[in-house]
């Protein structure tokens, strides 16, 4: 079983995606090194999925948080991935998007930052230690 990368950029499906990291919902696409998170620098890659459930879009986002930064300044304000990866399976149309399911699944062990969860929260001024 393999899943194959795609090589672009879906302006629709990035602005239905959200950091599952910091719950932010920006991304910086590099042309030839990949799309990050703008506020944590989580990568996530598009995968297309081996069925799509009759959903003409369907694709699989996969998190990793192998780039991420300030993880230590303030774990209220971030949720590391389990095993530093997650991937979450994406359906329908540009303007009707759902996940479908997360893997690892949600549960007692981990549960991804929600779109904007940390929004009212502000991040303290100083660090007092570095990671």
């Amino acid at each position: 079983m393999s899943l194959e990368v795609l090589d672009r950029h879906s302006e629709a499906l990035f602005a239905f995606l959200w950091c599952p990291v910091c719950g932010h919902e920006v991304f910086s696409h590099i042309p030839f090194e990949g799309v990050f998170c703008k506020h944590c620098n989580t990568q996530v890659e598009l995968q297309e999925p081996l069925e799509t459930r009759g959903h003409e879009d369907a694709a699989i986002a996969r998190f990793t948080t192998d780039t991420t930064w300030n993880l230590h300044v303030d774990e209220k304000l971030r949720r590391d991935l389990p095993d530093g990866t997650a991937r979450a399976k994406i359906l329908g149309a540009p303007g009707a998007y759902e996940v479908d399911w997360w893997s690892p699944a949600q549960g007692e062990d981990w549960e991804p930052v929600e779109r904007g969860e940390f929004d009212d929260v502000d991040e303290p001024e100083a660090v007092a230690h570095l990671a």
